[in-house]
């Protein structure tokens, strides 16, 4: 077989069931073998999809790819927070708990939605309080309150937003899955280019806190419609578990890719966080070159996401996602490091090309590895652990480049010359590597393991 084959997803009802929005005549009966042709969601409902995952996934993760411009500005001098003055380890722990939370609220967002029959009411309600966080971050003036607002109730929020559209929109879609999440999570990509440089835009001219004023109000009127377009496939709930059972979270497959997920989620955020900071303290760009750097590299990303999900349904989801992390690695190790404008700008746009395959295509990889009735509880835990694994990431990296203030590596706070400051970076960079190497082994371990487990290796998987 070329492909891993998927169990379908049963449709459960009564006969004389209406069948949901969206989908076709329901012919639905208990005895009948489960996915029928008739079962299979409209064109037009897979459109809509799309459609609000695009624009979800802008908001939600292209807000958690930019963050690295609200930490040049919070640890810079004119910063409203005076506390986050120099302070990069405390500012990017505030973002990772904010992205941390997008991903580590899959272990309760994912039982919630089992538990009720309108999903809706989990991702308006999230919209809502991601926006609310947003807002109310452009009152903060310590360093407190932006754990409060941008990290806690963002990430909460955010995740309430996130996890019902992801859980449920890899099950609308079989043959043609890789490409449609990948077109879904293009979302993250495109937000970082046009909100980067907006962002950057509206700090200038009207200061931090209009412009998350401005972010939050904009979150609201889009990501309402949205998230009322989400809504749960017929068997959903009953057929699918949302706790990993004791079997198989022994399985040797959940614990490398347990692992691998921990390790690739702190070393994919250093990049994002640090590329606006390294660029401004090391190379001298001013601030709004720093932006366009960061969009830049989400415009590649946005494109990158696309392609690998076209690449992944030709030549396999895994063999893709593991060659995605071993290349993210490379790129940074070969071309970070030392990095001169030139070479930076390089790696920028191939880290940005190589680092979206993973993210893009590991919704699709737990389905084939684990199965389609194991999904929502694999996937929770999975993204509860890429949660944890952010705070071992742009944290430690804070920590290890140390206090500094922007563009001479001295001054206000600073313990080091410009000099040490590019020689911390360096640190940072083989700190950032050694992540991602050791995520390659573990997902290329995955690939091993998955096709013992099966009796069979596949070259297309």
């Amino acid at each position: 077989m070329s492909e891993v084959q998927e169990v379908p997803l049963a449709v459960l009802g009564e006969p004389n069931d209406t069948p949901p929005e969206g989908f076709s005549r329901p012919d639905l009966d208990d005895t009948a073998p489960p996915a029928t042709s008739n079962s299979r969601p409209t064109k037009q409902y897979q459109a809509l999809l799309l459609v609000s995952g695009f624009l979800m996934i802008f908001h939600v993760i292209g807000i958690n790819s930019i963050f690295g411009v609200f930490q040049e500005y919070y640890t810079s001098p004119g910063s409203n927070i005076p506390g986050a003055v120099g302070q990069d380890a405390l500012v990017s722990l505030a973002g990772t708990i904010g992205t941390g939370l997008t991903w580590a609220g899959s272990i309760f967002v994912n039982p919630w939605m089992e538990s009720v029959h309108n999903v809706r009411i989990i991702t308006v309600l999230g919209a809502i309080i991601t926006s609310l966080g947003l807002f109310l971050a452009s009152f903060n003036t310590q360093l407190w309150h932006l754990y409060l607002t941008q990290a806690l109730l963002y990430g909460i929020g955010s995740s309430m937003y996130y996890f019902p559209i992801m859980a449920l929109t890899p099950l609308y879609f079989d043959a043609h899955r890789g490409f449609a999440m990948g077109l879904i999570l293009a979302g993250s990509g495109t937000g970082g280019l046009v909100l980067a440089p907006v962002l950057n835009a509206l700090i200038a001219k009207f200061g931090v806190r209009w412009a998350l004023r401005v972010l939050g109000l904009w979150n609201l009127i889009i990501g309402i419609p949205v998230a009322c377009v989400v809504k749960k496939r017929p068997g959903f709930g009953a057929r699918q578990g949302t706790r990993v059972g004791l079997g198989l979270a022994k399985r040797g497959t959940f614990v490398w890719q347990s692992l691998g997920a921990f390790l690739q989620a702190a070393g994919n955020l250093v990049p994002m966080y640090y590329m606006t900071t390294y660029s401004s303290s090391v190379l001298g760009f001013s601030t709004s070159s720093a932006s366009l750097v960061l969009a830049l590299n989400n415009a590649v990303n946005s494109v990158s996401r696309v392609s690998m999900g076209v690449l992944a349904d030709k030549v396999g989801r895994q063999n893709t996602m593991i060659m995605s992390v071993i290349l993210s690695a490379l790129s940074v190790l070969s071309l970070w490091y030392d990095a001169p404008r030139p070479r930076f700008i390089a790696f920028t746009v191939l880290y940005g090309v190589y680092a979206g395959g993973y993210n893009a295509l590991l919704p699709t990889t737990i389905t084939e590895v684990f199965g389609v009735g194991n999904y929502a509880a694999v996937n929770g835990v999975i993204y509860f652990v890429r949660g944890v694994g952010t705070l071992a990431g742009a944290p430690v990296a804070g920590v290890i480049l140390g206090n500094h203030s922007r563009g001479t590596g001295s001054g206000i706070g600073s313990t080091f010359t410009g000099m040490d400051l590019q020689d911390r970076y360096k640190k940072v960079v083989l700190f950032d590597g050694a992540l991602l190497i050791a995520a390659s082994v573990c997902v290329a371990y995955v690939r091993w393991l998955d096709a013992r487990d099966k009796g069979r290796w596949m070259w297309k998987a």
